[in-house]
């Protein structure tokens, strides 16, 4: 009995100190990772995500090796080790991650988003990020297989499950369908090309930015800093805006309505003068024409150009400002406003103002003998007049 803890004292001090060298080793390791990391993006990566889960992958190694090696059996023994063996298999599973998560964000910092015509790279960033979640999931769910395939039991419970398997697939895809319908348009959003991240779009009637792609939903940062959570089939089932579909540049109108007096060329010129003297615009499209004149108003439309969406905004905002202020000062006459005109009455023999008399014709029974019989009859004789005294 002396004989056997003498042993599992010496196995536990020969593990601690393994594993205090391991230590020290994966210090100055991760010294000269970070050192040589300046020049090497990946080392730097995995320096940073993989530090932790290897120290303790290497510390369940170690166990596992010292109770399988220096514990004497008993009924404690295979429990034990039973639960290293999980640990290990989570620890390794862990480590597995950090190293695929290392590589897909030296892929995604090789990427430059903050360029104007960024597209190729928010279509590749949208790709890596769903493919990391889905690399993460799967290491999980294998680690989670391979755990339950350490129970005796669930491996003959596995062996009548693959007897079942139709019948269960399909209970599992009837229960599951919304989920799974979510997951497929995720991926097909990933690798269609039809939205990527940092895509302004119009969706639900509110514009913002993709702000965060998952397999199950997107995240649209709204404008006003709120944020609309959507199925990811929502986005693959119903139609929406995107308005950086394949480069950010937009176009944009300005309408007003003015007056008939308005002179259109120099409105045009004053157009032009606008534009030239702001960074908002980008010097492709500056047009204006009249796109309607009926009743008293004329419109006129502007059509200017910019980068992208919010430039676009604030360009509308201040050519619609300048020309109000340019109209008002310059050519206050054109502003629009309501016009009445009063016609006089003419009578039938030239005078202005009176009312013609009533043609006989025009009275109740007419000027014949025997309508003036029947107004006597309704209205009685009329009033003769006495003759003055």
């Amino acid at each position: 009995m002396a004989d056997g803890w003498l042993r599992v004292g010496s196995a536990a001090v020969v593990a601690v100190l393994a594993y205090g060298v391991f230590l020290l080793a994966e210090r100055l390791l991760r010294r000269a990772l970070r050192r040589v990391g300046k020049r090497s993006a990946l080392l730097l990566e995995l320096t940073e995500h993989t530090a932790r889960p290897l120290r303790w992958f290497v510390a369940m190694v170690v166990l596992r090796v010292t109770v399988g090696v220096a514990l004497p059996a008993g009924p404690w023994h295979e429990p034990l080790s039973h639960a290293l063996t999980l640990a290990l298999i989570g620890t390794g599973a862990w480590l597995l991650a950090g190293v695929l998560v290392s590589v897909e964000q030296t892929l995604l910092s090789r990427l430059r988003v903050d360029e104007r015509d960024n597209r190729h790279a928010r279509r590749v960033q949208t790709q890596i990020t769903l493919v990391r979640r889905v690399t993460v999931a799967g290491v999980a769910v294998l680690a989670l297989g391979t755990m339950l395939m350490t129970f005796p039991a669930a491996r003959a419970a596995g062996t009548s499950l693959l007897a079942s398997a139709g019948v269960i697939g399909a209970i599992a895809a009837l229960a599951a369908q919304s989920l799974l319908g979510n997951v497929f348009a995720g991926l097909q959003i990933a690798f269609s090309d039809a939205i990527r991240l940092d895509d302004v779009v119009i969706v639900e009637g509110e514009w913002g930015r993709i702000e965060e792609i998952t397999l199950t939903y997107l995240v649209v940062h709204i404008w006003d800093d709120r944020r609309l959570v959507i199925p990811t089939s929502h986005f693959m089932s119903q139609p929406f805006e995107n308005w950086t579909r394949r480069e950010a540049a937009l176009l944009g109108t300005v309408e007003l309505d003015v007056d008939w007096t308005m002179p259109v060329e120099r409105m045009r010129a004053e157009l032009r003068r606008i534009l030239e003297n702001t960074d908002l615009w980008d010097g492709r499209v500056c047009v204006l024409q009249v796109t309607d004149a009926v009743n008293t108003l004329v419109r006129v439309r502007a059509l200017v150009s910019a980068a992208d969406a919010p430039t676009l905004f604030d360009l509308r905002c201040l050519v619609r400002e300048r020309l109000v202020g340019w109209t008002r000062a310059e050519h206050p006459y054109a502003v629009p406003r309501l016009r009445t005109e009063h016609v006089p009455t003419v009578s039938p023999n030239g005078t202005r103002g009176g009312l013609p008399e009533p043609d006989h014709d025009a009275r109740l029974f007419g000027e014949s003998p025997d309508g003036r019989e029947r107004v006597q009859t309704f209205t009685g004789p009329e009033p003769t007049t006495r003759p003055a005294d």
